[in-house]
């Protein structure tokens, strides 16, 4: 694919929490399917060893197109009978891309399970990082230019030039109720 056309992300799976089947906690062969809307998909190995919850923490390179609204997680448990989904997660691509963070930013989220019925059916931790491609480790986020970033630095200086030294930058906030003055 095209860089126009899409992008590079890491989804790094790192464990799940309070996770049943038929109402059993799943402490073990569990694994974690993350896909896109191009149809590109990744999966966790199975975590065999067992504890109070799955952990996983493997990290899954995966192809996002530029136009994607959402990744989808899927927790799948290995049965007698076969692979069962535990649970399903819809992560809005809004939640790790865009705003006012460097594009390569880490970003730990955490996300609620729901079963094929709809009910809620555990947590799941990922980590998302997007990877940049040709421009060094810290490229703009969808909400700065890139000619902007190389040009000048926005904000305000803090601390002594050269040595603990950097800019603050501000965030808007808005207030819901503007009459009142804090």
């Amino acid at each position: 694919m095209a860089a126009s056309t899409s992008r590079t992300i890491e989804v790094t799976v790192l464990s799940g929490e309070d996770l049943r089947m038929d109402r059993k906690p799943i402490k073990k062969n569990s694994f974690v399917v993350v896909r896109t809307e191009n149809g590109d998909f990744r999966s966790t190995e199975t975590d065999k060893e067992g504890s109070s919850f799955p952990i996983w923490k493997e990290k899954l390179v995966l192809d996002l197109p530029a136009h994607a609204r959402a990744l989808t997680l899927e927790v799948h448990c290995k049965t007698s009978s076969g692979s069962k989904v535990v649970g399903t997660a819809m992560v809005p691509v809004s939640d790790f891309v865009g705003g006012y963070v460097p594009e390569s930013y880490l970003h730990f989220l955490s996300y609620r399970l729901r079963d094929r019925r709809g009910e809620k059916n555990g947590i799941i931790n990922i980590s998302v990082r997007m990877k940049v491609h040709g421009g060094g480790e810290y490229g703009c986020s969808s909400s700065c230019s890139v000619a902007a970033a190389a040009s000048e630095t926005i904000g305000v200086p803090v601390g002594e030039t050269g040595f603990g030294g950097g800019f603050v930058t501000g965030v808007p906030v808005w207030c819901a109720y503007p009459s009142r003055h804090f």
